[in-house]
């Protein structure tokens, strides 16, 4: 890939449906040497496998092709390199329709792609559930550094690590091998910087008032051969590029410090940010330590069906109404026909005295779930049609119950690495076997010590507080990993961070966040980065697809902690 000393690396994509025009915006907006798309979520294997069951030539991100008609001739024309997860569950079909729409187009790109993730065909031989729709083991680097070192223009992969399309490229420039830890830390760090999109350009953040984020750029890491990058994005795009954006995005879905990959575990408490100038942010002291020996699986499954009806209360006696509709909504139930799970949330929207009738309203969502449909939908509908007469005063639905609809559930499994066959499908038709890391060692969580150290500051002298919201002083993004929830809260300086180090514990969690309670949750603090990352274990049920709860992947728990009421020292604000 050349031997210039930075590799300057782009992301048009975040998510299968962010902005269809980056990948045009990115690759016109100034200087590439590769642009990466991540398309993969926990939600959208289990899209892609339902595709999949209705067509088994499908199963891969269908948007990214439509974006390549429009911008592969610019890209080749341009000498940028592209590699995207998009292949999803079928990456070898996908590459196959690059070359199709190559050829209609006059064009001749080298195309590759990565294969060896998908484990549904070996499911009983590994130990996995009956009933799966997906099984899809995290590949590393190496395989997508095979197919760039064989000359390929574009690689499709299918289930790698997000920051794998990142680290993969870098491998290729600085030929990096398995034992150059430091420098594939640095990268992956990057990697995950850049994974999200516009989450590190402005976008998702909590102190976005103080930036143009009406229509953000995509971030671009320029990343040297000792595995230290610059963050930045192109001139004249919307957003910025600060230490707080990519310490936000740092944050996000990532849970104890050391983040375990298959090529590398980065450890995250090394990390270091430093301005170099206005939307330049450079990471470095990243240090690696060996992988664990085994290899994260995404298992997804239906788990059965659900539905939903909400329920409009207007005006006064808003709980009298709520209590009324419940045990009206009990007695016309049937045993036999009642579902296996009925959830009732109370969302008081309602302002007293309220100028409009929508805001004098709140709302009441009856979320039901069971294995048969009929009884999530026909029964459940015609009780809560028939409550319309009968029902407490100013009666009315947001919408007709419909007849429900399939849910999904996420988990986790692991296996050996050396059980799972990662291949490279160079651009001329050669497979290549890519080994496993040579050098692995157990995941280990991290330990932190609690006395006032290197990694628990000094606290702030007792003085005057002020009764405030936590989002004054502080921070926080927030995200899912399956059923968990993780939560990042940083400071914004150093007598912040010597304040929130030591207030900002568990107990205080659980107090600030009652839906908490009960669940397990570990404390990790990450000193460079002045922040304290939460992994709230169950908070999300069975995953995002099962919808558990009103916000089932926890994009906004870290902005309802932030409107949270404590004493804050009156010197912070």
């Amino acid at each position: 890939m050349g031997s210039r000393s930075v590799l300057r690396i782009g992301n048009a994509s975040g998510f299968y449906g962010d902005r269809f025009s980056a990948v045009r915006e990115m690759l016109t907006g100034g200087p590439l040497d590769v642009l990466t798309g991540d398309y993969l979520a926990e939600l959208t294997m289990l899209i892609l496998a339902r595709d999949r069951l209705k067509d088994p030539s499908l199963g891969y991100a269908r948007t990214f092709l439509r974006q390549l008609e429009e911008c592969l001739g610019l890209a080749l024309e341009r000498g940028v390199r592209i590699v995207v997860n998009a292949g999803g569950l079928n990456p070898a079909r996908l590459a196959d329709a690059v070359r199709e729409l190559a050829r209609r187009q006059g064009l001749d790109p080298a195309v590759a792609h990565v294969e060896g993730d998908d484990l549904l065909p070996r499911r009983a031989e590994l130990g996995f559930p009956e009933g799966l729709l997906a099984a899809n083991a995290y590949l590393g680097a190496f395989g997508i550094a095979e197919c760039l070192t064989a000359g390929a223009d574009l690689v499709v992969t299918g289930r790698v690590t997000d920051a794998a399309l990142v680290v993969g490229p870098a491998i290729a420039r600085f030929g990096w091998g398995p034992g150059d830890l430091d420098e594939l830390a640095g990268a992956v760090v990057a990697g995950h910087v850049l994974e999200c999109g516009a989450q590190a350009t402005g976008g998702n953040y909590a102190f976005f008032r103080e930036h143009d984020v009406t229509r953000p750029g995509f971030p671009i890491a320029e990343l040297a051969a000792d595995g230290s990058s610059v963050i930045t994005k192109h001139p004249g795009t919307g957003g910025a590029v600060t230490t707080g954006t990519v310490t936000a995005q740092l944050l996000y879905e990532t849970g104890d410090a050391r983040y375990l990959g298959p090529d590398v575990t980065a450890r995250l408490d090394t990390v270091r940010l430093a301005e170099e100038g206005p939307d330049r942010v450079r990471i470095h002291g990243v240090r690696g330590e060996a992988p664990p020996p085994t290899l994260k699986v995404g298992l997804n499954r239906l788990g059965g069906h659900r539905n939903e009806v909400v329920f409009v209360l207007t005006g006064l006696d808003i709980e009298a109404k709520a209590a009324l509709v419940q045990r009206q909504l009990a007695e016309a139930l049937p045993p036999d026909a009642r579902p296996a799970e009925l959830r009732w949330t109370l969302a008081r929207t309602d302002h007293p005295d309220a100028a409009t009738e929508e805001s004098a309203s709140a709302l009441l969502r009856l979320t039901a779930r069971d294995r048969d449909p009929a009884k999530v939908g026909r029964e459940l509908s015609k009780a809560a049609v028939e409550l319309g007469l009968a029902g407490y005063p100013g009666f009315h639905l947001t919408a007709p119950p419909g007849a429900g609809s399939p849910y999904g559930v996420f988990t986790a499994a692991y296996v050996d690495a050396k059980a799972v066959e990662h291949t490279a499908v160079l651009p001329d038709g050669r497979r290549v076997a890519v080994p496993p890391a040579p050098v692995t060692a157990p995941a280990e969580p991290s330990t932190r010590p609690s006395e006032p150290g290197p990694d628990l500051p000094a606290p702030l002298p007792p003085g005057p507080t002020v009764r405030a919201p936590l989002g004054r002083v502080a921070g926080a993004r927030s995200g899912d990993k399956g059923g968990d929830a993780n939560l990042g809260v940083w400071a914004r300086g150093a007598d912040g961070w010597r304040w929130l180090a030591h207030t900002l514990t568990v107990d205080l969690l659980r107090e600030l966040l009652p839906e908490t309670a009960g669940l397990p949750i570990s404390r990790q603090l990450l000193p460079h980065l002045r922040a304290v990352n939460f992994t709230i274990t169950g908070l999300l049920g069975e995953g995002v697809a099962a919808q558990h709860r009103f916000d089932p992947q926890a994009k906004a728990l870290g902005e309802w902690l932030r409107s949270r009421h404590l004493d804050i020292p009156e010197a912070l604000l």
